[in-house]
């Protein structure tokens, strides 16, 4: 993949990036109206698909808070288009790495030595580029270490960023930007969390010391003495992302012995921690010889509140749903339903989240869930797309839910994506303990 030798960091320049874009944007739209108006039936494909190149690869350029709402965007499933979906998701594992040059002006900066200086090797190219930073593999006194590199500007311009990206997002979402407001609010208090690796840090082994009795599941080594604001020093753990890895064709048995895995860890960091790794894309678990789970990248955690846990939780519970009254008392606590809302907008709301929720808790409610035999994903995917062209339901623009949800229902949809992918059947009776003790 080819290398950015520079990055914008100014904001007059990062602005410019997204102007230029957006009038890219503007033309795609005079090319959609001309197409339409001779009768093309691919026209209004052919416009996502190139705005969704176009605003992909801005932010890909910008990197950081841009590029990171990208990646966000990409998780939901009932209001994003398709092309912009598949576009966006690029931004977990597809980002263009920074060249050498720039690497080394960022280890000068914060540790005054250039890499070869701090380790006997380390490689001149990325061997993996996210949003926030890049990896680079290094060597020192024999051990081997993964080290991130974070990109310049990218603390400093979160909240311009943001910004720049709010009109886009409302745009393509079709929702309007005072409704967006406190989810971007929420984005932004977790990007400037996960641009401090200090804190990163500090949070990866508080995290790994507390998620350790897990079975199966297995953390890095992190070196403070290796680390600062912006370069994070962990152990090398040798394995294969989970995407590689189920290339080799593994069998069900040991699919499963991974999905439990990671079905638990997530398990006992939303009842009993409270804390969820919020980013659990492939790329963010490897897989070892002995098929133990390796968790890595703990710069987005979720921290839970109290309440918003207790109000949460009553979707577990099997008779919410025929009670009409507590499941409405349950859907204005998480703000599904709000104190404003016209009857209509009441009736509509009420029976979007009748079938919705349900739908969604059921692999946390059975006390086995096989993700191949249902058909989960395939039933999600569907009433996504039947969502996507409600008319009535467009007509609302209106988006729903406590700003905690953006994080967590996050982490839910990628930890289906990933027992989907594992044809998993997992086992929640440890599940279900913690959930009853808490």
């Amino acid at each position: 993949m080819k290398e950015h030798n520079k990055i914008p960091t100014g904001k007059v320049k990062r602005a410019s990036k997204v102007i230029t874009s957006g009038a890219k944007v503007g033309g795609n739209y005079i090319k959609y109206y001309a197409k339409k108006a001779i009768g093309n039936k691919n026209a209004k494909d052919e416009l996502d698909e190139a705005n969704a190149d176009e605003i992909y690869n801005t932010l890909s350029e910008l990197k950081g808070g841009a590029l990171k709402a990208a990646q966000i965007m990409s998780m939901d499933k009932g209001f994003l288009p398709t092309a912009f979906q598949e576009k966006f998701a690029q931004a977990q594992y597809k980002v263009p790495p920074l060249s050498y040059p720039l690497v080394v002006k960022t280890f000068k900066t914060y540790f005054q030595k250039s890499p070869l200086e701090i380790f006997d090797s380390f490689t001149k190219h990325a061997v993996n580029a996210a949003s926030i930073g890049q990896v680079h593999k290094a060597e020192k006194n024999g051990e081997t270490f993964a080290v991130k590199v974070q990109y310049p500007g990218v603390a400093e311009s979160i909240s311009s960023d943001l910004k720049l990206v709010k009109p886009i997002a409302s745009r393509v979402l079709k929702l309007k930007e005072k409704d967006i407001e406190k989810y971007f609010n929420e984005v932004e208090s977790k990007l400037k969390e996960e641009t401090d690796y200090v804190h990163e840090i500090n949070q990866s082994i508080e995290m790994s010391k507390a998620c350790k009795q897990i079975n199966n599941i297995t953390f890095p080594t992190y070196y403070k003495e290796l680390s600062n604001e912006k370069i994070l020093t962990m152990s090398w753990v040798d394995g294969q992302p989970l995407s590689e890895f189920l290339k080799t064709d593994p069998s069900q048995e040991v699919k499963n012995k991974i999905a439990q895995t990671i079905w638990d860890f997530y398990t006992y960091q939303m009842n009993v921690l409270k804390a969820l790794h919020a980013d659990p894309h492939p790329g963010n678990f490897l897989i070892t010889n002995d098929h133990k789970v390796a968790a890595i990248d703990f710069g987005c955690i979720k921290r839970i509140p109290d309440d918003f846990y207790v109000s949460y939780a009553k979707f577990l519970d099997e008779s919410l749903y025929e009670n009409k009254e507590k499941f409405t008392e349950t859907l204005y606590e998480l703000e599904f339903l709000l104190p404003t809302d016209s009857d209509y907008e009441k009736k509509v709301y009420y029976d979007l989240f009748r079938d919705i929720i349900p739908l969604f808790s059921t692999p946390f409610r059975a006390k086995t869930f096989d993700f191949k035999s249902t058909g989960f994903m395939q039933q999600v995917n569907e009433y996504a797309q039947k969502l996507s062209t409600d008319k009535e339901l467009r007509k609302l623009n209106n988006a729903r839910g406590s700003e905690h949800l953006l994080f967590v229902n996050r982490t839910n949809f990628g930890l289906f994506a990933i027992m989907d992918s594992l044809n998993a059947c997992v086992d929640n009776k440890y599940m279900l303990e913690l959930a009853t003790k808490n």
